[in-house]
């Protein structure tokens, strides 16, 4: 687990196995909403971040080390057997999650593994396989909301009424399809913005209605500028 922070594709479908070591000076990194669920082990400890609904800078200690998988959105709930509601916005110990000695045993395993990241991968392909495969109705409603589709549309094109996709949307995302819609506009006009898009173009391409908007709602969900963030 060398340098600060490193990712790579999953074999879990939709998924990111991450490293990362806590910087020396601290580490105020923000972990930016995106709609994910990890699981993340940390020596010793192994523990669920929720969907955060605003960044999240962690607290660990410099020269602690860190891997974690990243579940694409709507699928950890299924895996873990917890509805995403239930750990928006927070960090949860997963023995807290499974309330069992299954979660002892699992961070044991891998605390004693060579490769903490690959033993966490090969229990997270374990989970994947048991729960079986995602529902292709929430990938679907991931897919519109981020290709900039409103709430009304994604929720007709996945014939469902739109108090039934707010309920669903919270057992799978941890908030309703407005709130996952805006995390999502939000990660268009960082990949666009980091690309070298001018501002007020990126506004328009991501769907703010202006740039003023955009440095607003970057600001909100972030507590950052979208120029310190790029």
């Amino acid at each position: 687990m060398s340098g600060a922070y490193e990712e790579w594709a999953s074999r879990v479908p939709g998924a990111v196995l991450w490293t990362r070591t806590a910087d020396p000076g601290g580490d105020a990194h923000p972990v930016l909403p995106d709609g994910c669920m990890d699981l993340i082990w940390s020596e010793g400890r192994l523990f669920v971040a929720g969907p955060d609904t605003r960044a999240y800078v962690s607290a660990g200690g410099a020269g602690r080390r860190y891997a974690g998988i990243r579940f694409a959105p709507g699928t950890a709930p299924g895996y873990l057997g917890v509805p995403a509601h239930e750990l928006t916005d927070t960090r949860a110990e997963l023995a807290d999650v499974w309330r069992g000695a299954d979660a002892r045993r699992l961070t044991e395993r891998i605390d004693g593994a060579p490769d903490p990241a690959a033993a966490l991968e090969r229990a997270a392909v374990r989970l994947a396989a048991t729960a079986g495969p995602p529902d292709p109705l929430l990938a679907g409603v991931v897919a519109a909301l981020a290709e900039g589709r409103t709430v009304t549309e994604t929720a007709e094109a996945a014939g469902l009424t739109s108090r039934r996709l707010h309920r669903r949307s919270l057992a799978a995302f941890g908030y309703g399809p407005k709130t996952l819609a805006r995390v999502l506009r939000l990660q268009r006009a960082l990949a666009l913005a980091r690309a070298g898009t001018p501002f007020a173009e990126t506004a328009a391409r991501a769907g703010y209605t202006d740039q003023a908007h955009l440095a607003r709602d970057v600001r909100n969900l972030t507590g950052r500028t979208l120029r310190h963030l790029v």
